[in-house]
């Protein structure tokens, strides 16, 4: 399963990168399980997505972490407060 994961605002800056096309290892179903697995890359990963009010989307809608991941997905992590 591949999808595309797009980081904004100060995740953006503190990863170096603006978006990745990802094949999702068997288990990584939910945006949750991608952050999980994203964070395990290293101590950036962990900081960059670790914050207790990160915003998530799928498909350009608001979501939580126990929201599935389909195929071909679009997955979206953002701070709360993005600057224009």
């Amino acid at each position: 399963m591949s999808v595309t994961v797009k980081f904004f605002a100060s995740v953006r800056e503190a990863l170096g990168a603006s978006s990745e096309v990802l094949s999702l290892p068997a288990g990584v179903a939910t945006v949750g399980a991608l952050r999980d697995h994203l964070a395990a890359r290293g101590e950036v990963w962990q900081q960059a997505l670790a914050h207790p009010a990160l915003r998530m989307a799928c498909n350009q809608v608001m979501c939580d972490a126990a929201t599935a991941v389909p195929d071909g997905a679009e997955v979206a992590f953002f701070p709360p407060v993005t600057g224009g």
